[in-house]
């Protein structure tokens, strides 16, 4: 059953809500510029403590609003995991996308490095350039297909 809530009730919510966020946000943004140096010259936070402390700030802004604005701190359990474990596997999905791509990017020099050897016109390799990713003594001496 819904809970019923005044016009009052509601306008107090709402206005606690952005006095929270406006509270959160400005931290944040207060840590951003004194952590880098922006508003006392000199002073810059480390990026171990800084880093984590507006990660923290950013999910509890989420949270909030999640859980207050959209309702979902008083659903049942079974649809806040319809919501959160999709929103997890995103996430994750973003990291793993992120490190696989690095790992591209950094792949990315080697495989530059291969293809500007040079290799005689005769096909053989001229002294320390075999163009190829794998050197002859380490390649498989046989191959078997089945």
């Amino acid at each position: 059953m819904a809970h019923v809530t005044t016009r009052e009730e509601d306008i107090k919510v709402g206005r606690n809500g952005f006095i929270i966020l406006l509270i959160v946000t400005f931290a944040e943004v207060g840590i951003a510029l004194i952590g880098n140096g922006h508003l006392i010259e000199g002073l810059t936070l480390p990026k171990m403590i800084m880093i984590p402390v507006m990660i923290a700030l950013s999910l509890y802004k989420a949270y909030y609003i999640t859980a207050i604005f959209m309702h979902l701190g008083s659903e049942v359990k079974p649809m806040i995991a319809t919501i959160i474990l999709p929103m997890l596997l995103f996430i994750w999905a973003i990291i793993a996308f992120l490190w696989e791509g690095s790992a591209w990017f950094n792949n990315q020099e080697y495989v530059n490095k291969k293809n500007q050897e040079q290799v005689n016109p005769k096909g053989e390799a001229t002294e320390g350039a075999t163009g190829m990713l794998m050197d002859a003594q380490d390649a498989p001496k046989s191959v078997r297909f089945e």
